[in-house]
């Protein structure tokens, strides 16, 4: 993973390829550089505004400009990025602003060694807005390129997120020659470098190794990581960070009545999985239980998905994935807080063993679900591990999922819906998501909807009404949340994947969604003030 360090250097005597510096778009649309910039405005002769009008950039938010540095810098290379409007007097910029600009800078500068980021840096929270940025900006998933191996080191515990199988890159140089490595190393000049600075760079870099650590697995083709495969990447993590991991292997899920998993894995030569992950603090006063979709590719079974949808599906264990790296986070952060994670493994495939529409389930909890349609399959595997989790009775629980395309169609491929058992508690997740850069919006959870999910022959039926059906699926979990807990469901299907181009800090494929909003739940519950 790329190297991060706060440096009393300013930006102008560092040694180092290239320097970063932000600009805001100042009156009539001029571009005026931001705190942080003075030494590289005076190297310019206090023209570098001038000079970055000259060459049609704004600062708005998102422009990158590169221009050859001046004598008086040590660097080569000034790259300046858009911070957007200036700030009203008093004001500070926008974290997330300041966190976009230093992703795309650091993509800007793939292929590059060494960068000193000049961005402002007031505060302990910029240097963590522009840290998690600048490191999560420079994400590469490079391991099927030419000359590379399954597992990539974007963790940064050096053993990257390949299955069991240990899978191989192709040799094919059209496809992957030249890619260039992400940036190598990130210095942070012009801030300061007290104990509340140190310790935000300290939680960004673990925070956007994690993220990567999602990012990794759900890049990972199918074939290289399976249900098996992504249960010992988890027994991998828990081994580097200290926290615990056990695996229900298909033997112990039959014995123990676990249907939705069991059903929904019947059709695959690679039998389901159920992880249970767990971070303990001797100071922790509450729990949280992680709840993960992991489907590590979804055909639809036997209701085959129709052409053109199948190819970004090994996307659909992004959940899992994001529940892992949570958990990691939090043993990495020695969260006080107890978080477990369950991760819901399973491949859905058809075959002339697959579950198929008609058939009837018998879950964990003991209830019967009819399968009117196997591409309902998330829910299923969900449905058995909230029941499990809920026998531990945690003070809250949250489920993620790329669950439904319901969901993108309401919301779009950036922001992801959260449905709540409780309004308060969907209200405080809606926020620390927001805080954290990930957009969300809260969903209602409609009973009258769970008429249509009616069978006549079964408890429940996985399916109900075509319209809002997004919202069917949560309340469709619901049923298998234990008495008392307080619950979400975060329904991340449109951007756990990003199949259009990268921008900011996120990148072309996994994106690790909702990595950072968990992180900020469990450490929320870590200060007592969750709900």
């Amino acid at each position: 993973m790329t190297a991060l360090t706060l440096s009393s250097s300013s930006a102008a005597g560092l040694r180092a390829d290239a320097v970063v510096v932000g600009v805001a778009k100042g009156p009539k649309g001029r571009p005026v550089p931001a705190p942080g910039a003075e030494a590289v405005d005076e190297a310019f002769g206090g023209k570098l505004g001038a000079v970055l009008e000259a060459l049609g950039a704004s600062g708005g938010e998102g422009e990158v400009t590169k221009l050859p540095a001046p004598d008086g810098l040590k660097a080569s290379l000034v790259v300046a990025v858009g911070l957007g409007a200036v700030p009203e007097k008093g004001a500070a910029y926008d974290t997330e602003a300041l966190r976009r600009a230093a992703g795309s800078a650091a993509r800007a500068l793939a292929g590059t060694k060494k960068a000193a980021f000049a961005l402002p840096l007031d505060v302990a929270d910029d240097t963590a807005a522009v840290a998690e940025g600048a490191l999560l900006g420079a994400y590469a998933f490079n391991s099927y390129r030419d000359g590379g191996t399954a597992g990539t080191d974007n963790a940064g515990d050096g053993k990257g997120a390949g299955g069991a199988k240990g899978g191989k890159a192709g040799k094919n140089k059209a496809n992957g020659a030249g890619a260039k490595a992400p940036l190598a190393e990130i210095a942070l000049v012009g801030g300061k470098r007290d104990k509340a600075h140190r310790a935000a760079a300290e939680r960004a870099t673990v925070l956007a190794a994690e993220v990567n650590r999602a990012r990794d697995l759900v890049n990972t083709p199918s074939n290289d990581l399976d249900p098996t495969g992504f249960a010992a990447a988890a027994q991998q993590a828990g081994k580097e960070h200290g926290f615990k991991v056990a695996v229900t292997d298909e033997k112990a899920l039959a014995k123990g009545g676990f249907g939705g998993l069991l059903g929904v894995g019947q059709g695959s030569q690679t039998p389901p999985r159920l992880v249970r992950l767990e971070h303990r603090h001797p100071k922790a006063k509450q729990t949280i239980a992680l709840v993960g979709k992991g489907i590590t590719y979804d055909s639809g079974g036997i209701s085959l998905k129709p052409a053109g949808h199948n190819e970004t599906m090994k996307c659909d264990m992004s959940g899992a994935a994001a529940v892992l790296a949570a958990v990691a986070a939090a043993a990495r952060l020695e969260l006080p807080v107890n978080v477990t994670g369950w991760l819901a493994l399973a491949e859905n495939m058809p075959s002339g063993s697959a579950t198929r529409p008609g058939d009837v389930l018998r879950m964990y909890s003991g209830k019967t679900v009819e399968v009117l349609n196997t591409d309902a399959e998330g829910r299923l595997v969900l449905a058995d591990a909230l029941t499990k989790a809920s026998e531990e009775k945690p003070d809250y629980m949250v489920d993620v999922a790329t669950l439904t395309g319901a969901m993108v169609l309401a919301l779009g491929n950036r922001t992801f819906g959260i449905m709540a058992n409780d309004d308060a508690f969907r209200t405080r997740i809606h926020v620390l998501a927001e805080a954290a850069g990930e957009q969300s919006w809260p969903m209602p959870m409609p009973p009258e909807l769970k008429k249509g999910m009616e069978s006549p022959i079964a408890d429940i039926a996985n399916m109900g009404e075509r319209m809002g059906s997004g919202l069917v699926a949560g309340l469709f979990l619901e049923e298998f949340v234990g008495d008392g807990i307080t619950w979400a469901h975060l329904d991340i299907a449109g951007p756990a994947f990003n199949t259009s181009g990268p921008f900011g800090y996120t990148p072309k494929g996994g994106t690790g969604s909702a990595v950072r909003t968990l992180v900020a739940i469990a450490e929320q519950a870590a200060h007592g003030d969750l709900a």
